[in-house]
């Protein structure tokens, strides 16, 4: 099973990526230059902004109150629809002036939203939005029931000492939830950077492929371009980042006891 569904396709993978020269096309390409800028911002950006928000909502939902726990439920909706009716449902409320967003803008404000998608930066900055409002949910539960496993008493004695809410978060949940981080920011950029779902869904790479990540160049060569080798070579081109992350991530969860 482990050779069939892991080892075969990943060794095809690479033998169909095998020739140098497909490397070389790929890089006098400007196309593919401004993929790995998006990449960069994508991963970047997206990865480390989804996961520290993730991290102050957790303390936020760990309030006893009985809207906040009501709100849980809610929150958590993005996270648990699939992608692609989620994604596509982004998508159109974005599209002028039948979208949810020029609509709101248009009654709250009276102006006139721009067409998002006509713009790399705006489309760019809506992927990475929609990427943090699907995944977000999933890393706030994560720190969430990782905070429910702290003492009581490290709370009580972090506030006899006069400890207010920042000074606890510094000294008392960010180092006992240090590693646990460092570890799932690790397992969510090595998802994000294959990650093809949210760009194709949401921009499709709009406008003219400029917000494309590897993924999605690697499909649009592949099939809109009939180009499977290039492709997959614009894919197997993220392994060089790909492997250090994953000897990183290996070598936390060997040597650091991780707090749950």
């Amino acid at each position: 099973m482990f050779g069939a569904f892991v080892v075969y396709p990943v060794a095809y993978g690479l033998w169909m990526a095998r020739d140098p020269s497909l490397y070389v096309d790929l890089i006098a390409n400007p196309r593919y230059a401004q993929t790995l800028v998006n990449t960069a911002l994508y991963v970047g950006v997206g990865v480390n902004v989804k996961m520290f928000l993730a991290l102050l909502l957790s303390g936020f939902f760990m309030r006893r109150r009985w809207w906040i726990r009501a709100l849980l439920p809610v929150y958590i909706l993005p996270w648990a629809l699939p992608a692609i009716p989620a994604f596509v449902s982004f998508h159109w409320m974005l599209i002028g002036e039948e979208g949810l967003v020029d609509s709101l803008l248009s009654a709250l404000f009276g102006i006139q939203g721009p067409l998002w998608f006509t713009d790399r930066r705006l489309a760019l900055g809506w992927n990475i939005v929609a990427y943090i409002w699907k995944w977000m949910p999933f890393w706030t539960l994560t720190f969430f029931a990782a905070r429910t496993a702290i003492p009581q008493e490290i709370y009580d004695a972090a506030e006899v000492d006069g400890a207010g809410g920042c000074r606890r978060f510094a000294h008392v949940v960010f180092p006992l939830l240090g590693n646990l981080y460092l570890v799932c920011t690790l397992l969510s950029t090595l998802w994000t950077l294959g990650d093809f779902t949210t760009v194709y869904l949401v921009s499709e790479g709009a406008p003219s492929y400029s917000t494309d990540v590897l993924a999605t160049l690697g499909f649009h060569y592949a099939f809109d371009a009939a180009q499977p080798s290039l492709g997959v070579a614009a894919v197997m081109s993220a392994i060089p980042v790909l492997i250090p992350l994953a000897i990183i991530l290996m070598r936390a969860l060997q040597t650091r006891e991780v707090q749950l």
